[in-house]
């Protein structure tokens, strides 16, 4: 007798508006299994349920309302179409349905590399790392090393000798020549891409 394939699991981020609809007129459970009644396996977006496998992805596929309503759905992995910038499958189970931050947090909690997920928050002590993904904000302490994606926020502490005390260097990624996806820490008190 053949054995059975555990199935894995893996998580997807999504939003719905306030009355938990999603694009056109699918409306979501706050928790629990839900199935998509339109299921095509097609490499096309529609016929299914969609979002962010581990919460990484096309962040324009997210809700920016601010009632919106975010997701975690658990999903079979084996039931997954790649779309490129998000994912589509025929089912799942809700397993966290609330704002945005705890949203992220779950995901993370449940898996999800940190660095990858939109909006995540990442905080490190001093000489540690932080990064985050799109949107996100990395924030490190004396001697630390951030890096944030598009849309992202780099915050570092450093020491001040002149002024003698803490003082923080923050930019946006995008701006001033601030890139993506780069690490930087502060030297003589301006943000510094680590080579």
């Amino acid at each position: 007798m053949k054995k059975a394939k555990a199935q894995e699991t893996v998580y997807v981020l999504r939003t719905c508006d306030k009355d938990m609809k999603a694009y056109g007129g699918f409306v979501w459970p706050r928790s629990g299994p839900v199935c998509a009644p339109d299921w095509e396996k097609t490499t096309r977006c529609g016929n299914g349920l969609h979002g962010l496998m581990w919460g990484s992805g096309d962040v324009s596929r997210l809700s920016f309302a601010q009632d919106a309503v975010w997701m975690v759905v658990a999903v079979d992995k084996a039931t997954i179409v790649d779309l490129g910038d998000k994912v589509k499958f025929p089912s799942g189970e809700v397993v966290f349905c609330g704002d945005r931050p705890s949203a992220v947090a779950e995901i993370v909690a449940r898996g999800a590399d940190s660095s990858r997920v939109v909006y995540y928050t990442a905080t490190a002590g001093d000489g540690g790392t932080a990064t985050a993904g799109y949107g996100g904000t990395a924030t490190a302490g004396d001697g630390g090393t951030a890096t944030a994606g598009d849309g992202g926020t780099i915050a570092i502490l450093w020491w001040d000798n002149k002024r003698e005390k803490y003082r923080r260097a923050v930019a946006e990624v995008g701006e001033n020549g601030i890139e993506k996806n780069k690490p930087y820490f502060v030297k003589n008190g301006v943000l510094t891409v680590k080579q």
